[in-house]
C-alpha cells in the first residue's frame, strides 16, 4: 500500500493477535493519540469492519500495522543438530508462551511495524485496473504485502516472500480474458479452464513462509555439511546492481542434487534474495517437497506437452514474478550431468521465460550463468553404474535418509563461481525467428558457465590417470604427467579453483589422497615403490571429475589430431587441409562440446600450434615440418580428452552397419547391444578406455547419426553411408591412439623423479611412508 497521508483521518488496519500482541497494540495506539491529540481508529481485517469500510463515502488512509519480535541476535544459536534443524521459527513470530516471556525478558524486541498506507480511493482505483476481486479482500492483500515488505527492511533480502500470488493472478481481467480465450480454442466452458488454471497454479505456486525459510536453510546446512563452500565473488557487486532494477535468472550447471543448497547460501552471504527454484515433481516427495515449496521452490511436471492450460498458466506465473521483481533458478542442462561436462541446454523453460519476459512489464530479465563444481561427490557412483547399464533409483523418503547419511563423510570443497550475466532483452533481438534467438541464448549461458568453471586439482589428478587406463603411476610419474600441463594452464591463464596453486605440490598430493578416501584410486606398497592405480569399475567415476576440465583442453586435442593427420596424409597444402580436417572433426564433436563459432574457432586453433611451436607457419613446405612439430608436443592431451567419446563413438558406428534399414528404430535395444559389444571389446583390449563403456556417450553418437540421417530411413544408400561413417570414426581412433603410444613413450623415458621435482620432489607425509 502506498499513498500521500494527506487525508483528514487515518485508519490502522490490523490482524488477528494474541492477547500479549494486542495488549503491545493498544499501549501503542495510546501513545500515538498522546502525541497527536487525535483519536484513533482500528478496522480488523478478520471481521465485518473491513467490508464497512469500503463503502465509506470519505477518503480515510488506510494504514496496516502488526506486532513483530525481532531476533535475538545476541543470543542465537547457528547449530545443526537434528533437534535445532526442526525447532526452526519464523524470526519475527513467536509462539504467545515466548511472547509473553520476551515481553517480560527483553522489552525492546517488540515492536509495532507499521506498512506504507494509502488512501481508501487510491485502493479503489488500483481494484479497478487490475479488473475484478472483491474490495475488501484486495485491501486485505494489499496491508499484508505493504507489511512484507517493512518487514523485509528488518530481516534483509533473504525472506522477500511471494505471498496471495494465486489471488493476484486470477483476480485480474487479463486472467479472465486468457480464460476466454483458452475456453474458445479447446472447445471448453470458461469455468473448466478456470478450474484446471487454477488448480495448476495450487500445485506449482511456491507457496512462502518464514519458518519453511529458515527450517530450509538450516536442513540444507546439515544436508551439505560434507563440504567448504569456495565461493568466488568477483561478480557479486555488478548482480546487486542489476538486481535493484531487473529479475535474475540464475542458470547453474547440474552436478547433483545438493546443487540449490549450496547454491542458496553463497547468494544469502552476498546480500542476493533467496531464488524461485524451478524443480520437478519427482523430488517433491514428503517430507521434503512440502519444506521446499515453503522456501522457494516451484514445482513443475516433467512433461505437460499436450496440456495448453497448463503451458499458459506458467508462463503467467512466470511473468507475475518478472513483474514483482522476483529472481529465478533452474538448470539448464535439465537433469544432472551423468558424465562430469556440461550437457546441451534444454529450450522448454528458456521458452517460457522469453513469453513470459515479453508479456510483462519488465524493462529486461538478466541471466546468470553460474558453475557449481565439487571435490567428490557421492552420487557418482551410481550415476556411472547406470551409463553402465543399471537402472535408476527412485527418489523417495528412503533414498533421501541415504543420501544425508552419505553425506557425513567429508568430500572437500563445493566451488560456486558465477559467469558474465546476460541481457535477455539483447539476445532475443539478435535474431528475428524467436526459437532460433532462444537456441543461441541458451548456447551463450553454457559458454559462459564453461569460461568461469574453474580446473580443480581433483580433477587434474584424474587426468593424469585417465589416458592411460591400466598402467599404475609413481608420485613422479603423477608430477612427469601434470607438470606441463599445470604449465601450459598457467600459460593460457585459465580459472583455477578458488585460491587453489596448482604449482603447490601439496595441493596435487591432497587431491591424490582424496581420489584414495573415495576408493576411486588404489594404491600397491610391496614393490620397491608405491604405486596408484585407477580402482576396479572406477573409470567413469574418474572420468567424471576429469570432465569438469577437459572443455578448456578440447582445441588443443584438435590440434593435436590434424598434426598427425598432416603426417599421416602428408598435406599438400598444409593451412587448408588442416582447417578442413579441424573443422571436421569439429562436427563430429558439435553434441559433446561448445564450440566458439568457426571464425574464433580459427584463431583458438592458430593459438594452440603457436603454444606448441611458435614458428609452427615458418617452414609449411617441407613434408617434415609437422612430424617435427607434433614430437614437439608436450603434454599430449587428445588421447586424455577425446578418446573415450570417439571409441564410443566407433561402436556405434560399427554396430549401426549390422542394423537393418528400416524406418522402425529401438533406440533402447540398440544401446543395450552397444553396452554389450563395448564390455566384449574392452575385454578383448580393443577398447582401451572403460568409460568409453556409457549409454551417455553411446546416446550422443546415436543423436550425431540421426543428424547425418543415418538411422529411421528406408533410403538403401545408407548402406554406405554408415560405411562411411565407421570408417571416419576408426581413422579418428587409429590416430588418437598414436598420440596416446607418443605420450606412454615419453612417461616410458622417464628414469628419475628428477624431471618433475620442481612439482612433487618434496618430503613425504606421514601417511605416505
Amino acid at each position: 500500500m502506498t499513498g500521500s497521508k494527506t487525508q483528514s483521518q487515518s485508519i490502522y488496519l490490523t490482524e488477528p493477535m494474541s492477547e500479549t500482541e494486542d495488549r503491545v497494540l493498544r499501549t501503542w495506539l495510546q501513545r500515538r493519540e498522546a502525541e497527536s491529540g487525535q483519536r484513533t481508529v482500528t478496522v480488523s481485517t478478520s471481521d465485518q469492519q473491513l467490508t464497512a469500510l469500503t463503502r465509506r463515502e470519505d477518503d480515510p488512509v488506510v494504514t496496516p500495522v502488526r506486532v513483530v519480535w525481532l531476533p535475538d541476535i545476541a543470543n542465537g544459536h547457528r547449530g545443526q543438530r537434528l533437534r535445532e534443524i526442526l525447532s526452526a521459527r519464523d524470526p519475527l513470530h513467536l509462539s504467545p508462551k515466548s511472547q509473553r516471556r520476551v515481553l517480560r525478558k527483553d522489552p525492546r524486541r517488540c515492536l509495532v511495524l507499521e506498512g506504507d498506507g494509502a488512501p481508501l480511493s487510491e485502493l479503489r482505483d488500483r481494484l479497478a485496473e487490475r479488473g475484478g476481486g472483491s474490495l475488501p479482500e484486495f485491501i486485505r492483500r494489499q496491508a499484508a504485502l505493504a507489511l512484507e515488505r517493512a518487514e523485509r527492511k528488518l530481516l534483509g533480502t533473504q525472506y522477500k516472500v511471494s505471498r496471495f500470488v494465486v489471488e493476484e493472478i486470477t483476480d485480474t481481467s487479463r486472467f479472465t480474458a486468457g480464460v476466454k480465450q483458452l475456453a474458445a480454442k479447446l472447445n471448453l466452458t470458461a469455468a473448466e479452464v478456470e478450474r484446471h488454471a487454477r488448480a495448476d497454479l495450487d500445485e506449482m505456486v511456491a507457496a512462502q513462509s518464514r519458518r519453511a525459510i529458515a527450517l530450509w536453510d538450516q536442513l540444507g546446512r546439515f544436508f551439505s555439511r560434507a563440504y567448504r563452500l569456495d565461493v568466488d565473488t568477483t561478480r557479486f557487486e555488478e548482480l546487486r546492481e542489476l538486481n535493484r532494477e531487473h529479475s535474475l535468472v540464475f542458470l547453474p550447471s547440474h552436478r547433483s542434487y545438493l546443487d540449490p543448497l549450496v547454491l542458496r547460501p553463497a547468494l544469502l552471504m552476498n546480500d542476493l534474495p533467496l531464488n524461485h527454484v524451478m524443480g520437478g515433481l519427482n523430488v517433491s516427495f514428503w517430507p521434503v517437497g512440502p519444506i521446499s515449496k515453503r522456501s522457494g521452490t516451484v514445482f513443475i511436471r516433467r512433461k505437460f506437452g499436450g496440456d495448453e492450460i497448463y503451458k499458459w498458466t506458467l508462463r503467467e506465473y512466470m511473468r507475475f514474478l518478472l513483474n514483482k521483481r522476483f529472481n529465478l533458478e533452474w538448470y539448464i542442462e535439465g537433469g544432472r550431468s551423468r558424465t562430469g561436462k556440461l550437457r546441451p541446454p534444454r529450450y522448454g523453460l528458456l521458452t517460457y521465460l522469453a513469453k513470459a519476459f515479453q508479456d510483462s512489464d519488465a524493462s529486461d530479465v538478466y541471466l546468470v550463468p553460474v558453475s557449481l563444481v565439487y571435490d567428490q561427490l557421492y552420487e557418482v557412483s551410481a550415476m556411472a553404474a547406470e551409463a553402465h547399464g543399471a537402472e535408476k533409483r527412485k527418489e523417495s523418503f528412503g533414498w533421501m535418509i541415504g543420501y544425508v547419511r552419505a553425506q557425513g563423510q567429508r568430500r572437500g570443497v563445493a566451488h560456486v563461481t558465477i559467469g558474465r550475466p546476460l541481457s535477455l532483452r539483447s539476445s532475443l533481438e539478435q535474431e528475428e525467428d524467436s526459437r532460433l534467438a532462444i537456441q543461441k541464448t541458451g548456447i551463450e549461458v553454457c559458454h559462459r558457465i564453461n569460461e568461469v568453471t574453474p580446473i580443480t586439482a581433483s580433477s587434474l589428478v584424474m587426468l593424469a590417470f585417465l589416458g592411460i587406463e591400466d598402467r599404475a603411476l609413481t608420485v613422479p610419474d603423477i608430477g612427469f604427467i601434470l607438470g606441463p600441463l599445470v604449465e601450459y594452464i598457467t600459460a593460457r591463464k585459465l580459472p583455477t579453483a578458488g585460491d587453489v596453486d596448482l604449482t603447490n605440490p601439496q595441493v596435487i598430493r591432497k587431491a591424490l589422497f582424496t581420489h584414495l578416501d573415495s576408493g576411486v584410486l588404489e594404491r600397491f606398497d610391496e614393490g620397491d615403490e608405491r604405486v596408484y592405480y585407477l580402482g576396479k569399475d572406477q573409470g567413469l567415476v574418474a572420468a567424471f571429475f576429469r570432465n569438469n576440465t577437459i572443455h578448456f583442453l578440447v582445441v588443443r586435442a584438435i590440434a593435436e589430431m590434424v598434426l598427425v593427420a598432416a603426417v599421416e596424409e602428408k598435406f599438400t597444402d598444409p593451412l587448408t587441409d588442416g582447417w578442413e580436417e579441424a573443422l571436421r572433426l569439429r562436427d563430429l564433436l558439435k553434441f559433446e562440446f561448445f564450440f566458439s563459432d568457426k571464425d574464433t574457432f580459427r584463431e583458438e586453433l592458430r593459438s594452440e600450434l603457436s603454444m606448441v611451436d611458435p614458428a609452427w607457419q615458418d617452414d609449411l613446405t617441407n613434408p617434415d615440418h609437422a612430424g617435427h612439430i607434433l614430437s614437439g608436443v608436450r603434454p599430449y592431451l587428445a588421447h586424455r580428452v577425446l578418446q573415450p567419446f570417439l571409441e564410443a563413438y566407433q561402436v556405434v558406428a560399427d554396430h549401426l552397419c549390422d542394423a537393418p534399414v528400416s524406418r522402425v528404430f529401438d533406440e533402447k535395444t540398440f544401446l543395450t547391444e552397444c553396452l554389450a559389444l563395448a564390455r566384449q571389446r574392452r575385454l578383448r583390449q580393443q577398447i582401451a578406455c572403460t568409460e568409453s563403456i556409457s549409454s551417455e556417450l553411446f546416446a550422443t553418437a546415436l543423436r550425431l547419426a540421426r543428424n547425418r540421417n543415418l538411422v529411421e530411413t528406408e533410403d538403401e544408400s545408407v548402406v554406405e553411408r554408415r560405411r562411411e561413417f565407421a570408417a571416419e570414426v576408426r581413422t579418428l581412433v587409429r590416430r588418437v591412439r598414436e598420440i596416446r603410444a607418443r605420450s606412454h613413450a615419453q612417461l616410458d623415458r622417464l628414469q628419475s623423479p628428477d624431471p618433475a621435482a620442481d612439482l612433487v620432489d618434496v618430503p613425504a607425509t606421514e601417511s605416505e611412508r
